[in-house]
């Protein structure tokens, strides 16, 4: 448990798995651009259930609980501390406890507000802009939402620990909002970097921080390109009834990897460790191979606080 004296006023964001990459996205490059690292890791083992192994050269590893880990960041004395939990995954029950269990830590912490990243999917297309709505468990939060010019959620339902969370934060006398970034329902399965741009952008107006997101305005565009191009291949082929196209949202994440990517991968990781930015490109990399969860416990150790 940290000294909880170091701590300034903290936010709790709080991002986990789920449609187009948004919110681990936004997460992981908060983490990356601004020098985060590693607070803790909680145990809730008894709320996951295993749903499979991973095998590695025809050997079945020893199985384990997704994991749930808390990046810090010290802002400056007359702000606010950032704390960013990252989740591989959410428990299919007992969703409430693990987010009580959460929001007890957080107390301890000196949490004063939480903050959650989800994607909402509509009928735009990948060229529209992307919408950020919001939602708050008070009126000084919605009135907040108003004056950033977002989209009110004002009726409705956030699923999953996005949401639940909240009004976990709510009970325990807590502010929060839910910033939800906006991207193509047909394509919900595939990463959408311009959602994530969006709540990053709501997220920096919202707490005063000043984030560089030139680099993921970079993604979001090519992101953008790439999807018009799949699209326009998926109408081509609609009259074909030999064939059906169905946009997937990874390639082969093991023996799948040729050696020259491995060898990329590891060049990534060597300059992430040496120049923390730099893995913001490494996520990249890993997503665009399907490599991410190979490769997602090496990758959050980069974070882990240099002695």
């Amino acid at each position: 448990m940290p000294d909880v004296r170091t701590l300034n006023k903290p936010w709790l964001v709080a991002a986990w798995p789920g449609m187009g990459h948004v919110a681990v996205n936004a997460g992981v490059y908060l983490l990356a651009k601004m020098g985060m690292h590693l607070l803790a890791e909680l145990e809730a083992s008894d709320l996951f259930d295993i749903e499979q192994v991973e095998v590695k050269d025809g050997v079945v590893r020893p199985t384990r609980p997704p994991r749930t880990r808390l990046f810090v960041w010290a802002g400056p004395r007359t702000g606010h501390d950032l704390v960013v939990l990252l989740g591989e995954a959410q428990p299919v029950v007992g969703k409430h406890a693990f987010c009580k269990q959460v929001i007890a830590y957080a107390r301890e912490l000196g949490v004063e507000r939480v903050i959650t990243f989800a994607a909402m999917a509509t009928r735009m297309t990948p060229d529209d802009p992307s919408r950020v709505f919001g939602a708050a468990t008070d009126r000084d939060g919605v009135a907040q939402i108003k004056r950033l010019e977002l989209e009110l959620l004002e009726d409705g339902n956030i699923s999953g620990l996005n949401g639940v969370l909240l009004g976990a934060a709510a009970e325990a006398g807590l502010q929060g909002t839910c910033l939800l970034g906006e991207m193509p329902h047909a394509l919900a399965q595939l990463p959408f970097p311009k959602a994530s741009l969006g709540i990053l952008e709501a997220f920096s107006a919202m707490t005063g921080i000043d984030l560089d997101l030139d680099e993921m305005a970079d993604q979001a565009k090519r992101n953008e390109e790439q999807l018009l191009t799949l699209l326009e291949v998926m109408r081509g082929a609609e009259g074909e009834e030999e064939e059906e196209l169905e946009p997937t949202t990874e390639e082969p994440a093991d023996e799948g990897l040729a050696s020259t990517d491995r060898r990329r991968i590891e060049g990534l990781f060597e300059q992430a460790q040496r120049e923390r930015a730099k893995a913001f490109e490494l996520k990249q990399m890993l997503d665009r191979l399907g490599a991410f969860k190979q490769y997602e416990d090496r990758f959050l150790d980069l974070f882990k606080k240099r002695r």
